[in-house]
Order: structure tokens, then C-alpha cells, then sequence
């Protein structure tokens, strides 16, 4: 079994498509990766000789940021949105859509359950 920067390969895909299980890897950079490392695209995970996956994984380390660095600094660039006050800070503040989108209508995901709902009538007591 592969193990690429903390995360299994799944054996039985082709190597090309298991580098995508990598966050911050997408088919794009999966291509320029096995290029780079002379590796055969269509080689599944589980044909992989060790020199192979030890390129790969060197490729990876050197050259890209993927899984847990790449969370911290998304997370970073949002921090730092937010502390400096500007508008896309102040939408992921109030935890409302950053790029435009309209949220009259739409937007559920963003902002979450709809609330309110049908106002109770009062009921007479009887006396």
C-alpha cells in the first residue's frame, strides 16, 4: 500500500486518478507529478515498484503543498481577511457567501436551516 504525504493510495486505481486523493492534488497536477517521476500514468497503485513511489512522494514533498499545510494556510488567508476588516472578511465573519452570489434567495448552504416558519395562533382558553 501506498503512503503519500499521511494518506493510503487506494490500490486497485490507476495512479494517476489515486494522487487525487490528496487534498490540494487535482488530475492536472497528478499528470505533471508522474512526468516529472517518469512514472506510466496508467500504472495502478498496487504495480508500483518503491523507487516509483518514493519519486512520487519526493515530488510531492519538494513541490507541492498538500493536506495539512494546505488547510493551515487557507486558513490562515482567512484569519487574516477577517482581522483586517475588508468585505470578503466580513462575509466569512457572518458566515455569508465571499464571491457575489445572491442571498435574498438562495444560499441555504451558506447560511445554514431556513428559521422561522408559520406563526402559532393563539388559543382561547375557555373559562
Amino acid at each position: 500500500m501506498a503512503r503519500i504525504a499521511g494518506v493510503d493510495l487506494p490500490r486497485d486505481k490507476r495512479i494517476e486518478i489515486a494522487l487525487t486523493y490528496l487534498d490540494g492534488i487535482g488530475l492536472t497536477s497528478s499528470q505533471k507529478i508522474l512526468s516529472k517521476a517518469g512514472v506510466n500514468p496508467d500504472t495502478h497503485v498496487r504495480d508500483m515498484s518503491p523507487d516509483d513511489i518514493a519519486k512520487v512522494r519526493d515530488i510531492i514533498a519538494n513541490e507541492y503543498k498538500v493536506e495539512g499545510a494546505l488547510r493551515s494556510e487557507i486558513q490562515m488567508n482567512i484569519k487574516r481577511l477577517i482581522d483586517i476588516g475588508c468585505y470578503r472578511g466580513m462575509r466569512h465573519r457572518r458566515n455569508l457567501p465571499s464571491r457575489g452570489q445572491r442571498t435574498h434567495t438562495n444560499a441555504r448552504t451558506r447560511r445554514g436551516k431556513r428559521g422561522g416558519g408559520a406563526i402559532r395562533r393563539k388559543t382561547k382558553t375557555t373559562a
